[in-house]
């Protein structure tokens, strides 16, 4: 697929959303899908049960084939001194991984045969 078809694939995919988060600048391509920069798991949840099947396909296809790209520069700040931009990236990849599941294996944004069955965390690590 082109770069302009996929251009055209994330924008009308992307989940709306109102907030904008930053990103770097060899990033920016990545802005229609700044909406999965979320900062708790819990968040990450809703947005995944919230999502359509093409919303969650079009922003793993917009993630994976930069992911090496985007752990570089990740990892070429200290964990707790992240500039805001590169930390929004950091929580698209936790996004990126609550997407995954839904993408590569059960093909609905639910845990198959879960019924109303939820997920509660009791604590999470902030960054």
């Amino acid at each position: 697929m082109s770069d302009a078809n996929n251009s055209d694939n994330a924008q009308s995919h992307a989940n709306n959303s109102d907030t904008v988060a930053a990103l770097p600048a060899c990033f920016l391509d990545l802005t229609p899908f700044s909406g999965w920069a979320l900062e708790t798991w819990r968040e990450r949840y809703e947005k995944r049960l919230a999502s359509t099947m093409d919303e969650m396909q079009a922003f793993y296809d917009a993630m994976m084939p930069r992911l090496p790209q985007i752990l570089e520069h990740c990892d070429s700040f200290a964990l707790h001194d992240l500039p805001g931009d590169t930390r929004n990236l950091l929580l698209m990849v936790f996004a990126l991984g609550e997407a995954s599941f839904p993408v590569e294996a059960w093909r609905q944004p639910r845990v198959p045969d879960s019924g109303s069955a939820d997920l509660e965390l009791v604590r999470e690590p902030r960054l």
